[in-house]
């Protein structure tokens, strides 16, 4: 958990990566749902680590990770121009799989409700 300063930077900085994805033109990227699922910051804002998932699965979040690390120099100046920072982060892009593992919670949940309602 970091201060407050973070938690926000870290908040704008995610937002505004998710806005970034769905402008750039890769087709590693725009063929599937690609989002980003969390963003750490460091404490000096100089370094992001950003989560990437998909729902597809891991695979997918992988070859995202190395397009959007192909990326990274067009993404961190459009990050630094929108937020209006004084230095650009250097960004790290992590494959992350919560958003895959999410979605098989919910069918578990899905069965569990539909046979808890054939038993009544």
């Amino acid at each position: 958990m970091g201060t407050y300063k973070q938690d926000r930077a870290a908040e704008d900085i995610k937002r505004e990566l998710a806005a970034i994805i769905r402008e750039l033109k890769d087709p590693r990227l725009s063929e599937h749902l690609i989002s980003i699922s969390r963003a750490e910051v460091s404490g000096d804002l100089s370094y992001v680590k950003a989560y990437v998932s998909a729902i597809e699965g891991i695979d997918v979040a992988k070859q995202a990770t190395k397009a959007l690390t192909n990326a990274s120099g067009l993404i961190r100046r459009e990050v630094s121009k929108r937020l209006r920072l004084r230095k650009a982060p250097e960004l790290k892009f992590i494959a992350d799989d919560s958003i895959e593992y999410g979605m098989n919670i919910a069918k578990k949940l899905e069965g569990l409700v539909e046979d808890s309602s054939e038993n009544d």
